[in-house]
C-alpha cells in the first residue's frame, strides 16, 4: 500500500536497508539503530529469531519513536501482527508466509498503510513475486550468510537477470559487506539490505556511512559512464 508524503518520498528513493537479527539482552541494541539511521540507512527492519513477542512489541514501538525523529522508515520482518501493534511502515515476508493478497487483504481491513515486499530465492520466483501486490522484492541471499543458512546462494547472476526483466523495485541481501557491495552494484542492484555488516561493526555509524558513500560512488561512476 503506498504512502503520501515525506514517507513515501524515503522510500521511493531509499539506498540502504538495515536488517536487525537481536539477541536477547543486546542493551545497546536501540543505540546502534540510532547510530544505523545517522550513518544513512533508510530503512531499519526488527528481526530477531530470539526474543518473545512482548519484547518485539516494545522493540517496535521504541524503533517506530527512533525512526519518526530521523525521518526514517521502520519495517517488520515476518510478523502481520507486530507490525499492526507497532505502527511500521512496512512489512517484508517470505515464500512460506501468509499469501500476499491475504496479508494485503488483512492490511486493509485494519486502515493499515504499510509497504509491503517479499522475498525471493530464484528468478522464477522473482517473476511470479513482481506480479503480485508488493511494493519491492528482495533478491537473495547473494552470498552465503549465517542469517540464511538454509539457502544457498543465488549468486550475482540472478541480481543481473532481475535487474534487466523486472521494473519493479528490488533489494539485494545476503552476505553483502563493503568489500563486495560495489560488485553487487554492477551487476544492476540499486538498492541493498544488510545485516551483519552494520549490526555487528564495532562502529555501527561509521560501518553504515562507509556502505552509502559507496553506493554514492557506484551512483556517480555509473552516470560518468
Amino acid at each position: 500500500m503506498t504512502m503520501t508524503g515525506w514517507k513515501n518520498e524515503v522510500f521511493r528513493n531509499f539506498r540502504l536497508y538495515a536488517v536487525t537479527d537481536i539477541k536477547a539482552g543486546d542493551v545497546s541494541f536501540f543505540k546502534k539503530v540510532e547510530a544505523a539511521y545517522a550513518g544513512g540507512a533508510d530503512i531499519v527492519q526488527l528481526r530477531s529469531k530470539a526474543l518473545s513477542d512482548g519484547e518485539l512489541v516494545a522493540c517496535g514501538r521504541r524503533i517506530r519513536e527512533i525512526a519518526d525523529r530521523c525521518r526514517k522508515l521502520y519495517f517488520v520482518n515476518d510478523r502481520l501482527d507486530i507490525a499492526l501493534a507497532t505502527s511500521a511502515d512496512g512489512l517484508h515476508i517470505g515464500q512460506d508466509d501468509m499469501p500476499v493478497a491475504d496479508v494485503s487483504a488483512l492490511m486493509r481491513r485494519a486502515g493499515a498503510e504499510m509497504f509491503l515486499g517479499k522475498s525471493t530465492h530464484s528468478y522464477e520466483q522473482a517473476l511470479r513475486t513482481a506480479a503480485e501486490e508488493v511494493d519491492y522484492i528482495g533478491v537473495g541471499p547473494v552470498f552465503s550468510t549465517p542469517t540464511k543458512p538454509a539457502y544457498e546462494p543465488v549468486g550475482m547472476s540472478l541480481v543481473r537477470e532481475v535487474s534487466r526483466a523486472i521494473s519493479r523495485p528490488f533489494v539485494a541481501i545476503g552476505g553483502i559487506d563493503a568489500s563486495n557491495l560495489s560488485s553487487v552494484y554492477s551487476c544492476g542492484a540499486r538498492r541493498f539490505a544488510v545485516v551483519r555488516a552494520i549490526f555487528d561493526a564495532e562502529d555501527v555509524y561509521a560501518a553504515t556511512k562507509k556502505l552509502c558513500e559507496q553506493i554514492d560512488a557506484c551512483r556517480e561512476n555509473t552516470a560518468v559512464a
